[in-house]
């Protein structure tokens, strides 16, 4: 068990600021399910991410482009339910917020009406700058993300580093101030340089979540199915497997199926 469950108030946005100021990292991992994510708050975690990555991990999508709005709720009511103490972001799928900020709003209004999640979280700088305002506007925490935005991957064409170009890097300390100023809780840097991120998260007074982005950020974000072993066919540098359940879940089938097959199972304890 975690030694980090002490403190057993109810994670906000508020507290998470409060960590960063005193310099304490913020642990942030993704859930798409009662079960799994009632195992992680219990554990600890302070932020548990309902993931648009549920497309790829849970549906067996190549990109996270296909997951809907209604998908994306679903797996939001299931993860709260099992959450005490973690806040829970949930992710605005594509589609329901770029180039209309009504739809971002009814969209966000929503996910929150209809999860009782804690917030929301929405890819993009200055391009989604209307819809991050109106939804802000109706007093609805908004968790920025930038870097590699999965959502925009038929425009970058691969998963490589982002902002390694100093225009790109630019653009991104620019975007990071923007969500800030306009009033967003917390930012993710998803694959871009450990210096930059590092000069982003000490430049800015709100928390900088970090994936694949170095350890100068104020905390680390994961999906759980790659951190666990689950997801074995993908690698990034940035990603430490924690356990292997992968192989762990496959022995065990393969050995409940030997026992149904010699008639192991059930024995005769196992019966009434």
């Amino acid at each position: 068990m975690s030694t980090y469950t002490e403190d057993k108030r109810k994670v906000t946005t508020r507290r998470l600021l409060e960590m960063k100021q005193r310099g304490e990292k913020i642990s942030m991992l993704t859930a798409y399910d009662y079960s799994m994510a009632k195992l992680i708050d219990e554990a600890g975690m302070d932020v548990i991410l309902v993931g648009d990555s549920a497309s790829n991990v849970m549906a067996g999508n190549v990109t996270t482009l296909p997951m809907t709005l209604d998908q994306m709720i679903y797996h939001g009511k299931s993860v709260v339910r099992g959450v005490n103490r973690a806040l829970v972001v949930v992710d605005m799928p594509f589609g329901t917020y770029q180039g209309n900020s009504k739809e971002a709003l009814a969209s966000a209004i929503r996910i929150m009406k209809e999860t009782h999640a804690d917030c929301v979280k929405l890819e993009g700088g200055a391009e989604v700058r209307e819809s991050i305002e109106r939804i802000l506007c109706a007093g609805i925490p908004v968790m920025g993300h930038l870097g590699l935005t999965p959502q925009s991957i038929n425009k970058f064409g691969s998963y490589t580093v982002r902002a390694r170009e100093e225009a790109e890097a630019n653009k991104l300390i620019e975007d990071a101030r923007l969500l800030q100023q306009i009033g967003c809780f917390a930012i993710v840097l998803e694959k871009i340089p450990a210096t930059l991120a590092a000069k982003v998260a000490q430049e800015l007074t709100i928390p900088i979540i970090g994936i694949g982005a170095g350890g100068g950020v104020d905390g680390q974000v994961l999906v759980m199915h790659d951190m666990l072993g689950i997801n074995k066919g993908f690698s990034p540098r940035f990603l430490r497997r924690y356990a292997d359940l992968g192989t762990i879940i496959t022995d065990a089938v393969a050995k409940y199926i030997e026992d149904v097959k010699t008639s192991d199972f059930p024995n005769e304890k196992e019966q009434y």
